[in-house]
């Protein structure tokens, strides 16, 4: 719990980063980036699989490429959602996406190596 915690604030200062630096992502302050990466989880526990599903031919023809575009679809639903955060287009939400999840993979590998995996 307390892993989920820390990840989900540093996550939240990641994003509220990437807000200042694309300019069509927009986050209001450190506390709505909390909200959004709440809402985030939630939505990539319970509607991205739904997502995945419901477009795994897609998905299996592009060679898993259209995953990209369920996150970005994600983010902007999450825009919808969270009062504080908007994205100017779904080029925006796709880029954001990408790099978020770069980042929480790097944050990943660091966590395996500090663990001794």
């Amino acid at each position: 719990m307390l892993r989920f915690i820390l990840r989900s604030l540093f996550t939240a200062a990641v994003a509220l980063g990437l807000s200042h630096v694309l300019p069509g992502i927009h986050i209001t302050n450190y506390w709505t980036a909390i909200i959004l990466i709440l809402v985030l989880s939630l939505l990539n526990a319970f509607v991205k699989p739904l997502l995945v599903l419901f477009t795994l031919p897609l998905t299996v023809f592009t060679f898993g490429i259209f995953l990209f575009v369920i996150n970005a679809v994600i983010i902007l639903i999450g825009s919808e959602i969270v009062k504080g955060f908007r994205v100017d287009s779904f080029w925006w939400a796709l880029l954001f996406s990408v790099i978020l999840s770069l980042l929480n993979s790097f944050l990943d590998k660091k966590e395996r190596e500090q663990e001794g995996y």
